[in-house]
């Protein structure tokens, strides 16, 4: 059993819980700027000072209105200052938070509500409460709901005025590090969600011993981030989380519509994004260079951006011609990505999906290095992560300090360390489940490491098509690939105990618009119309053609479907991160995907590589 863990870096203190991490910012650096919020057409500064003085006022506001020490508290809102205003409030309050994902249905949010036992729920806006008034007599628990956009936060601090500092300073302390600190609901991407019980101890040492590994991205001087991505996931929140341990400076942006503008006047130094962030900043800046007469400049650009990050990583030198080509694109094309970007984005940490090498190679050639992650809500989020130091493109790097990782005998990756959760709430059955001996949490992911330890992902264990031939498929080597082509929205293969490999298809109607006027095409078409337009399934056929190309012809894809509708988190095909849920998928287009094996392989859509 191959098996890599590492020591952690910080002494662990039982006794700790996250409101210490802001409590001890405040004492070491009180001016420094923690947030920053939209004013005019810049940003205002928030000391860590302030931030401490807002979440006590909160606090007693929250304590005034009858919250105890240890009760939940749901929060559905977006990702903006005052979720981590709320967030750390309630530590400080020493309640406890389950956060709902904004796009959450009504019945999810009366699932998430009904299960934990939450008393009292905060919402950010009218048509969140709208939801939540939709099953308000099932909720027979909840006894009050604020609303941000009514003033609530104003509201609870104004009522919390008769209660003590040293109240809240009793209450921020009850909490030890076995304690637990959050129950977050995992995305539900494989049916009804289970609430991984996080303790304080799973933040405190995992923040600690992460701020060290990743030193040179969040403990340089003027480190900063614009977070876009929710908060109510475990990725956001855990780095909202560390940024405020390691007092770098905070930035949201709930609307990815305006997120080019937010980042060229806050100017990051580093992002938190998920893969799909990073295709469409590829696929945007490719179409518009194809719009301009310049996509042949732009793929040129691309193809020696990453023969040249692929030289450097193996530390083979740069040919001359290769270096003026290289300063050439560096002021056509590289320079005004990264202006794009902000100008001072040097790092980039990407999680939830497998990134591909392809665009780390062009990332890294444009100053940026994505550091590529791995983890769970049941990891606190990061297991794994490419360090500045040690990153290797193409993995999702090595075992964070006071994390072990290792490789059952069919290649499962388990997780223990300091960030495994406690339990699933009220589930005894599927705790006892995700266990192995030792305190091994069974991730349900398929990996492999290299010699030193850095881990590659597969697959998911429960996804692995195997065909009516007995052939193993794991779906993400094609879908990854294909996903990467700018008119493709998503893709999910199928094929299990069926003949051959197939696929269902999504167009992007965010980016079929500029690819269609690009292509001397009507840019208005519809969905339905595109999706059987011989020049669309050309380029779809190219793709899929691209993604046969790195697999045996008996795990190629031999014909797909391009749909007439998109998968989101609102129809209920996506999880708030972006990933595909698939039993959805397979449930809710059994009929397309009985129509693929239903005709002869050789009449449509055969893939002519692999």
């Amino acid at each position: 059993m191959v098996q890599f863990e590492v020591p952690a870096i910080v002494p662990a203190d039982p006794e700790a819980n996250v409101s210490d991490l802001l409590f001890q910012r405040v004492k070491a650096t009180p001016d420094r700027a923690l947030f920053s919020v939209p004013e005019g057409d810049g940003w205002r500064d928030i000391s860590a000072a302030d931030f401490q003085t807002a979440v006590i006022a909160l606090a007693k506001g929250f304590a005034a209105a009858g919250i105890q020490p240890g009760e939940k508290v749901g929060f559905l809102a977006r990702t903006t200052y005052e979720w981590t205003l709320v967030d750390f409030a309630l530590f400080y309050a020493g309640a406890v938070m389950v956060p709902i994902y904004e796009t959450s249905s009504p019945s999810q949010i009366q699932w998430i509500l009904e299960d934990s036992g939450a008393i009292a729920l905060v919402v950010e806006s009218p048509e969140h409460f709208a939801r939540v008034d939709e099953i308000r007599s099932e909720v027979p628990l909840i006894r009050e709901i604020w609303q941000l956009h009514l003033g609530a936060i104003d509201t609870l601090t104004a009522g919390g005025a008769s209660i003590t500092d040293d109240e809240i300073e009793r209450r921020r302390n009850l909490a030890i590090g076995s304690d637990i600190a959050t129950l977050i609901y995992t995305s539900g991407s494989t049916g009804r969600p289970k609430g991984c019980v996080l303790t304080h101890s799973n933040f405190v040492e995992l923040t600690r011993n992460s701020a060290k590994a990743l030193n040179e991205v969040v403990e340089t001087p003027g480190a900063s981030t614009l977070l876009f991505i929710t908060t109510a996931h475990v990725f956001a929140r855990f780095i909202s989380i560390l940024d405020i341990h390691a007092g770098v400076r905070t930035g949201h942006q709930p609307d990815t519509r305006q997120l080019l503008p937010a980042l060229g006047s806050f100017k990051p130094t580093f992002l938190l994004a998920v893969p799909r962030v990073f295709e469409k900043v590829y696929n945007s800046a490719e179409q518009k260079a194809e719009a301009g007469g310049k996509g042949k400049i732009f793929r040129a650009a691309a193809d020696v951006a990453i023969e040249h990050s692929k030289l450097l990583e193996e530390g083979k030198k740069i040919p001359f011609g290769m270096k003026l080509k290289f300063a050439l694109f560096n002021k056509l094309v590289y320079g005004k990505l990264r202006e794009a970007m902000g100008g001072n984005v040097v790092y980039a940490v990407s999680g939830s999906a497998p990134l591909g090498p392809r665009l780390g190679h062009f990332f890294h050639s444009l100053g940026v290095v994505i550091l590529e992650g791995y983890g769970l809500t049941e990891t606190t989020a990061p297991a794994t992560v490419n360090l500045a130091d040690k990153s290797k493109i193409g993995t999702v790097g090595p075992a964070l300090p006071g994390v072990g990782v290792r490789l059952g005998e069919d290649g499962e990756i388990e997780v223990r360390g300091v960030n495994v959760f406690k339990e699933y709430w009220n589930n005894p059955e599927a705790t006892a489940e995700a266990f192995s001996d030792g305190g091994w949490f069974r991730t349900g992911d398929i990996g492999s490491f290299d010699s030193e330890g850095f881990l590659t992902i597969t697959g998911r264990k429960k996804e692995i098509i195997v065909t009516a031939g007995g052939k193993n498929v794991a779906p993400a080597a094609l879908e990854d690939p294909i996903r990467a082509n700018p008119i493709i929205g998503q893709v999910v293969v199928v094929g299990d105990q069926r003949p051959f490999i197939s696929a269902l298809v999504t167009l992007d109607p965010e980016m079929l618009p500029t690819w269609l006027a690009n292509n001397g095409l009507d840019a208005k078409m519809s969905l339905q119309d595109a999706s059987r337009n011989e020049a669309v399934r050309a380029e779809v056929q190219r793709a899929v053609d691209g993604a046969n190309s790195r697999v045996s012809r008996a795990e190629s894809i031999r014909k797909f479907t391009i749909l007439e509708s998109e998968w989101t988190e609102a129809s209920g095909h996506l999880t708030p991160k972006l990933s595909i849920k698939r039993n959805v998928i397979m449930n809710d287009f059994a009929d397309e995907v009985s129509a693929i094996y239903d005709e002869p392989v050789s009449t449509t859509n055969v893939a002519i590589g692999g």
